[in-house]
């Protein structure tokens, strides 16, 4: 971990769920520490809080939120929510940071936070650093807001809407999914009911599986870590793709019609081309080391 960080890795903070770093206690002054650091002078700041579908969620939302508010800043939650869906939310509802819950892939036991920044990306590492520095830091305790100054917490009961709409947008407005047979498996995790919604929507026929989760069964043999059920799925009921997402639906693994998966590199390097012949393809290492691999060193 660099610039001086000891609780963030290179995305957020993560572990075991209610053993350090990862209990309410810790999480409620990192709480605390966000709302002191990007507080925004003259109104009051705004943090949006969204999770995947674990156990440990509902722990950890009530104590970011506690510990936000006790500071003068206002939550809006989101509830369980794809992590690109609360970056969504964070840029669009003019939030001044979005906190995500969650550790992706991981077993249910684990947990995780993320923090984006008001413009819907990754907080940077320097003020990721500043934060932990405030958690330990006495001067915090001093910073609570006085009573009449506490924050409030809401529910944002349209986030799911409003992301869906979002995803809707991004796919070409003069086409449709009619007549394509689409089977989703959404790990049991954030994209539970966003996934299948979506591609409905859009007006494909959906077969839609893991959408159950109790908590405890995020990622379970399932997802994108285990597309072997999505692509039985596809070669059962005659689907033409699988999508198989993780747990806070940030990855994706695709299968074709006859349930064989399409490898990663080469799902980036056809986006890599068409947003290249778009001439819109920014310069970025890890696209210029996949695309090497494949011979298209040129679109970089």
């Amino acid at each position: 971990m660099s610039n001086g960080r000891k609780l963030f890795g290179t995305d957020g903070m993560r572990g075991v769920a209610n053993v350090e770093p990862m209990t309410s206690a810790t999480v409620m002054r990192l709480g605390m520490a966000i709302a002191a650091r990007l507080r925004q002078p003259g109104r009051h700041t705004r943090i949006a809080i969204g999770k995947d579908t674990r156990l440990s969620g509902y722990m950890f939302e009530s104590a970011l939120a506690a510990g936000i508010v006790s500071m003068g800043a206002d939550v809006w939650l989101t509830g369980p929510l794809p992590t690109p869906g609360i970056a969504f939310i964070t840029s669009s509802m003019r939030c001044d940071a979005g906190v995500v819950i969650s550790a992706s892939h991981n077993p249910f036991e684990d947990n995780g936070i993320k923090i984006f920044a008001r413009d819907g990306y990754k907080l940077p590492d320097g003020i990721e650093a500043e934060i932990e520095a405030l958690m330990e830091s006495p001067e915090l305790d001093a910073r609570r807001a006085p009573p009449g100054d506490v924050g409030y917490s809401r529910r944002i009961e349209d986030a799911r809407g409003r992301y869906i709409v979002y995803s809707k947008a991004t796919f070409p407005s003069d086409l449709t999914l009619d007549g394509l047979r689409v089977v989703v498996d959404a790990a049991h995790g954030a994209a539970y009911r966003v996934g299948p919604a979506v591609f409905e929507e859009l007006g494909a026929k959906v077969t839609a599986i893991h959408t159950k989760p109790d908590g405890k069964n995020i990622n379970a043999r399932a997802g994108a870590l285990y597309p072997q059920t999505m692509c039985e799925a596809v070669k059962l009921h005659d689907a033409h793709i699988g999508i198989a997402l993780d747990g806070d639906a940030d990855r994706v693994i695709l299968c074709d019609e006859h349930g064989v998966v399409v490898d990663g590199d080469a799902l980036l390097a056809l986006c890599a081309t068409r947003m290249l012949k778009e001439n819109s393809l920014a310069k970025s290492t890890l696209v210029a080391t996949v695309m090497s691999n494949l011979g298209l060193e040129r679109a970089v």
